[in-house]
């Protein structure tokens, strides 16, 4: 397992970024990809969420990922992604437990209830929660 700093950092502009899509969004979830460096986000990429019903779950568009994937790469690495939880607190719900499948990874969760945004480091196994810092 890789080993992984107990933060995660966010740029002033990818976290202002990532609470203003999951507000536009909303009551949909939203959901991107986020790349930086190290445990630093400097950006999030808006993805669309072409879940069956928006309101209660997220799923990546698959070619937009690999679209936003890309152009994380061109400029940085591959960070994780986030998704929004509308009406929900910023824990991994079930679905999310089960369908995580990047591991090594970064999964934010921003929670409009509880204005915050929240980073899970999925280690494959299990989720680990990482304070949120903003440069």
């Amino acid at each position: 397992m890789t080993t992984v700093t107990p933060l995660l950092s966010f740029s002033r502009g990818a976290y202002d970024s990532v609470l203003a899509h999951a507000r536009a969004g909303a009551p949909e979830e939203v959901c991107g990809v986020l790349g930086g460096e190290g445990e630093t986000v400097t950006s999030a990429d808006p993805v669309p969420n072409v879940a069956d019903c928006p309101t209660r779950r997220y799923e990546i568009d698959p070619e937009e990922q690999l679209r936003a994937i890309e152009a994380v790469e061109s400029d940085g690495e591959l960070l994780g992604f986030y998704h929004s939880h509308p009406e929900g607190p910023s824990e991994p719900s079930a679905t999310d437990r089960a369908q995580a499948t990047w591991a090594d990874t970064y999964y934010v969760i921003v929670s409009l209830p509880e204005e915050s945004v929240t980073a899970w480091y999925w280690t494959g196994e299990e989720f680990l929660e990482r304070a949120v810092e903003i440069d």
